[in-house]
């Protein structure tokens, strides 16, 4: 009896020699076929919609942006027009920017399609998620809450040449 228990105890290292080598070379192909792709950085590595976020500044934002839609009762109700809560669906970017110890004679605004540069003793340079018609908008500084509020109108989405 003692026979099979030394038996099965050296056939028990056996296999586990045996699984533990065959992980070591599954770890190295998956290593392997890291290092021969041609990708810089792994789905992993890279955070989705991170390509203007500095993640590593951690100050907070000091904007606000705001879409909006205009609502009817046809829509509200009814649903006539076919509107749905999605940022598709809207006409407006409201973009809320604090400025504190800054005077609205200080305020310079200028607008891209897809950019927004404001410069005060401090400069924000703001990428918008969506593209804007720069010629239509409004802004308004509000010195009682030191807030500057920039309307800009949305270009319409183009839903059948989407990719």
């Amino acid at each position: 009896m003692e026979f099979l228990g030394v038996s099965s105890y050296q056939n028990l290292q056996a296999l586990s020699a045996l699984l533990s080598t065959q992980q070591e070379e599954d770890e190295d192909e998956t290593a392997y076929t890291k290092r021969t792709s041609k990708d810089i950085w792994s789905e992993e590595e890279v955070a989705e919609g991170s390509q203007y976020d500095d993640l590593a500044d951690p100050r907070p934002q000091p904007y606000e942006i705001i879409l909006k839609q205009s609502v009817g009762t046809e829509d509200l109700f009814l649903g006539l027009s076919q509107k749905d809560p999605s940022s598709m669906c809207c006409e407006a970017m409201l973009v809320k920017i604090k400025l504190p110890d800054t005077k609205a004679k200080d305020v310079f605004l200028d607008l891209k399609e897809k950019y927004l540069d404001l410069r005060t003793p401090k400069k924000l340079g703001l990428h918008l998620p969506h593209p804007i018609q720069n010629q239509e908008g409004k802004a308004q500084f509000f010195s009682d809450r030191q807030e500057l509020e920039v309307t800009l109108l949305m270009k319409p989405m183009d839903f059948i040449n989407m990719q």
